[in-house]
């Protein structure tokens, strides 16, 4: 009967593995999938809807619901401009699951918003390292590059953000405001 016991268990604790696995998997089927459609269309208002299932994907813990809850607890904080008490949420989030991208993401934010640039680009790379896809990061390199002044390294992870999503108008906004302040920098 103890034996019995002892094989119930590592039975459960292989399907939960399995189970979360599974859902992993499926998880980067469908990212894939929309990375695929969203590089292909130049329907802006698809590609809109595309991007926001994306979003709802990386904002939701593969495994963890209370970390899903803990990381809109800090959206919310952040935009409530409470950027200290959000930056202390994405950072428990972080320390909970250091392998999930968009704890990071978040919090690389919060430190731009903060003026902390520097460590906001090394949550960034850290995002970077976990979703190498992830336009929004991207972005928001290309934000902080530019108040660190590297305007090349800006224009860089705007055109890195091109090649994932074509139709993004941050890209398309950003690169010549960047190339001007290059130009500017030559007079």
């Amino acid at each position: 009967m103890h034996k019995l016991k002892g094989i119930a268990i590592v039975l459960s604790i292989l399907s939960v593995v399995y189970f979360t696995n599974a859902l992993g998997e499926e998880r980067e089927i469908k990212l894939n999938n929309l990375f695929s459609l969203l590089k292909k269309t130049n329907d802006t208002t698809l590609a809109f809807e595309v991007e926001m299932e994306i979003w709802k994907i990386w904002s939701t813990h593969p495994s963890k619901e209370n970390l899903t809850e803990l990381l809109a607890m800090g959206s919310f904080l952040m935009s409530e401009n409470r950027l200290e008490k959000a930056y202390g949420i994405f950072s428990e989030v972080i320390k909970s699951d250091p392998l999930w991208a968009e704890a990071w993401n978040k919090r690389a934010t919060v430190l731009y918003l903060l003026g902390r640039y520097q460590e906001s680009q090394n949550d960034i790379n850290i995002v970077l390292k976990l979703e190498e896809k992830h336009f929004g990061a991207l972005a928001g390199q290309g934000l902080v590059q530019k108040e660190l002044k590297n305007y090349d390294k800006a224009i860089n992870s705007y055109k890195e953000v091109q090649k994932i999503y074509p139709s993004m108008q941050a890209p398309k906004i950003m690169i010549p405001i960047l190339q001007q302040l290059i130009d500017t920098e030559f007079i």
